[in-house]
């Protein structure tokens, strides 16, 4: 599978270089975002938006063994693209973000754009969006009007319904759940007490990992961050953590991407 020209950065947002405080030491943070840690992270290039149906609807027409009826059973769960009719999204959902996709297909339309999923640390320092030790994106309170969370919708809606934070980012609470580069593990924090730059768990590299997710096992379980749509207020702060195979599948996970400023 080839990547596509460069990717066009004006849908993207350049995110400085720097350090940031990373995870939370409040009273209903868990163990597993604990402790607050200094991490330097490298400038890179985040998508404003998660990636939508109609973007996902691209790289599977133009990468066939990607599609609904064509996926190699090892890369999903059987739910893949389950709101989907064949290789067209549901109607009236085109700039909704996809869901049923697998870590897997992320991975495969993030090399196609030439780009990749973020690292953890690199998806926290972008949804603080320049704050240091608030609970979400944009302060310490959340509402109906800051993100589409706790049923309150009960589905996804369009990406950018919503207040951008300080980077110009929309939707890093809320909508979907999105998937990052990193295996999951609960003591990762307190492993990685400062200094630490560019943190990664599970020991590759991020382009190793794009050159070879294909053989990624399934056993693993990857991050995921920023809460959802069925995700009540705890799980929209920013400092959550959640978890997934790379073979799952749900209608509240999704994605978007970085690029690094030095390829």
């Amino acid at each position: 599978m080839k990547k596509r020209k460069d990717p066009d950065l004006s849908s993207m947002v350049l995110i400085p270089a720097g350090e940031f405080e990373m995870g939370s030491n409040d009273a209903a943070a868990f163990a597993s975002e604990q402790p607050v840690h200094t991490v330097y992270v490298d400038a890179f290039y985040m998508d404003k938006y998660e990636v939508t149906n109609a973007q996902f609807k691209a790289f599977v027409d133009a990468n066939p063994p990607w599609q609904k009826d064509r996926i190699d059973n090892q890369f999903h769960n059987g739910d893949y693209l389950d709101n989907w009719n064949g290789n067209n999204y549901p109607t009236g959902k085109s700039n909704h973000p996809v869901v049923f996709v697998s870590w897997y297909a992320a991975m495969a339309y993030a090399q196609w754009t030439g780009k990749r999923l973020p690292t953890e640390a690199e998806w926290e320092k972008a949804a603080r969006g320049g704050l240091g030790g608030k609970t979400y994106p944009w302060g310490d309170t959340i509402t109906s009007n800051d993100a589409n969370y706790n049923w309150h919708i009960n589905d996804t809606t369009p990406v950018g319904n919503y207040p951008p934070n300080g980077y110009g980012l929309y939707d890093m609470a809320g909508n979907v759940w999105e998937r990052c580069l990193d295996t999951y593990n609960d003591g990762f924090y307190a492993a990685s007490v400062p200094p630490h730059k560019n943190p990664i768990s599970g020991g590759q590299t991020p382009q190793w990992l794009l050159d070879n997710f294909k053989t990624v096992p399934t056993s693993l379980r990857f991050v995921a961050r920023g809460g959802s749509w069925h995700t009540n207020a705890r799980g929209q702060h920013t400092a959550a953590r959640g978890d997934d195979t790379p073979t799952n599948t749900n209608s509240y996970l999704g994605f978007r991407c970085v690029r690094a400023v030095t390829p």
